[in-house]
């Protein structure tokens, strides 16, 4: 089974990006599920959603305190919400950031983990206009970790951002080509 965390701010999408994954998972006929953990949450507080992948039934239904990957939307929660508690050795962090893999590893110390890293921010204001991380980060997610199969993502944009759809899956296979490890 496949354990994703994502880390981000109230209105960046978070808890979106992983019901969109956990939709395109299951277009392609294997398990996934996806949940939010909500506290007394307002816009621009620190969010936390779970996404889990298999071939076979999930029957799982607690937080994702080990995952596999590790998604950042927001790049200030490296410092205050150490996102990668209980990353497994091996596992991967994906970060938003203008920063290289190997600067935020040397950063923050991470040497037993796989650092990608993707400017989501700023190809989000070119394609969307708008400052909005999750269809992105997923993006560069997908190419880190091969768990769906990148066009499979369209029918879930389509279905859940209608005439904005193309810009979002436009940002989505950008991030999927410039995320680097």
């Amino acid at each position: 089974m496949l354990e994703i965390r994502f880390h981000g701010r109230g209105g960046q999408g978070a808890v979106t990006s992983a019901e969109l994954l956990a939709v395109a998972v299951i277009n392609e006929g294997r398990y996934a599920q996806s949940f939010p953990s909500f506290g007394p949450e307002r816009r621009g507080a620190p969010v936390v959603a779970f996404s889990r992948v298999d071939d076979k039934p999930i029957r799982t239904r607690f937080a994702v305190n080990e995952p596999d990957v590790v998604i950042v939307l927001d790049q200030s929660l490296l410092r205050i919400a150490n996102p990668r508690k209980g990353l497994k050795s091996g596992g991967v962090l994906v970060v938003n950031t203008a920063k290289s893999p190997a600067e935020i590893k040397t950063q923050f110390g991470y040497t037993d983990v796989r650092v990608a890293t993707v400017d989501a921010t700023k190809i989000a204001i070119e394609e969307l206009g708008r400052p909005i991380t999750n269809t992105t980060m997923l993006g560069a997610a997908v190419k880190l970790t091969g768990v769906i199969k990148p066009e499979s993502m369209e029918e879930p944009l389509t279905k859940r951002f209608g005439r904005i759809a193309a810009r979002n899956f436009k940002s989505f296979m950008r991030a999927y080509h410039e995320a680097r490890e």
